[in-house]
């Protein structure tokens, strides 16, 4: 490759990286897209009832039920926990029902937290 090719992608990869001024890399838990709806209901059942996510945001009238799908619901559920515990050990596995995306979820008036 050329240099200024080199140049190119490299500056190409710096701007896709998000970083909070700190330098931190911002990262967010949502669920994965090829998760059957049945097995993305359990793992937001289980993070909403025993594993200490706030679900409450997903509920009607709240920011972020709408779109109204278990995938949005799903995400928002996921990624709270996520937030909440990833600096105690917690992760975003899910039983492989979620990932982590470098790209802010949020949408209209659902706000996605993020965590240093």
């Amino acid at each position: 490759m050329t240099s200024p090719m080199i140049k190119i992608l490299i500056a190409m990869l710096l701007a896709t990286l998000s970083f909070q001024a700190s330098g931190q890399f911002m990262e967010w838990c949502i669920a994965d897209e090829q998760t059957p709806d049945d097995e993305l209901q359990r793992a937001m059942d289980w993070a909403c009832h025993v594993g200490g996510a706030d679900c409450s945001k997903i509920q009607v009238n709240q920011p972020c039920h709408l779109p109204n799908t278990v995938k949005d619901h799903a995400s928002y559920v996921f990624n709270n926990y996520y937030q909440k515990f990833k600096n105690k050990g917690g992760s975003c596995y899910f039983n492989s029902a979620a990932i982590t995306s470098d790209l802010d979820p949020s949408h209209g008036s659902c706000k996605f937290e993020f965590v240093p």
